[in-house]
């Protein structure tokens, strides 16, 4: 059900079954979900979506500043030659980071990819062969390093247990927080 909260906006309204607390998504178009558990009042519900319009607010810049950064996408074929150029360049510059940073942390994969992927920068299978994105070589080098650190602990920690996360931080001087902050900040394109 959605709810007019003022003359210019529409709020989904959504008490639901599964809800442990009242809860505020804005999604990446800007629209709002307010959800609820059975046991909250729907006007207690209401109170708190008032009260948090500051946030909302400062949720949709963040949105409206990330969509803007977003380039335009290339035609087709400037994209495929984009591509092909990226892929050159992590072949060439991938392997011999990985094994660098293999050696450092005694950490191994048995298998090295490279792909397309445009959803993850990296992933470390069961079997521990890494996939890297190429789209990797659009980030600053010490990200690159960390993305691919993050993946070779999971040679050793196959989730993202304190374990794992002790790990990461080790072998990043402590900074595994604020790498991980500072790669929110690019995105896969």
């Amino acid at each position: 059900m959605t709810n007019a909260v003022s003359d210019t906006e529409q709020v989904e309204v959504v008490r639901s079954p599964r809800a442990r607390r009242i809860s505020l998504t804005v999604r990446p178009n800007g629209t709002v979900r307010l959800a609820y558990p059975r046991g909250v009042p729907r006007e207690r519900a209401l109170a708190f979506l008032e009260a948090k319009r500051d946030w909302i607010a400062r949720a949709r810049e963040r949105l409206a500043a990330r969509r803007a950064a977003v380039p335009p996408p290339l035609p087709p074929e400037e994209e495929r030659a984009r591509v092909e150029a990226l892929r050159r360049a992590a072949k060439a510059d991938l392997p011999p980071r990985v094994e660098r940073l293999s050696a450092t942390t005694g950490l191994r994969c048995t298998k090295l990819t490279i792909r397309a992927s445009r959803t993850k920068w990296g992933s470390c299978s069961g079997e521990n062969h890494l996939s890297l994105s190429l789209f990797l070589m659009l980030l600053p080098e010490h990200l690159r390093d960390y993305v691919i650190v993050h993946e070779l602990c999971h040679t050793r920690h196959h989730d993202h247990s304190p374990r794992f996360h002790a790990l990461v931080d080790r072998l990043v001087g402590g900074r595994e927080r604020a790498l991980q902050r500072e790669l929110r900040g690019y995105s896969i394109r």
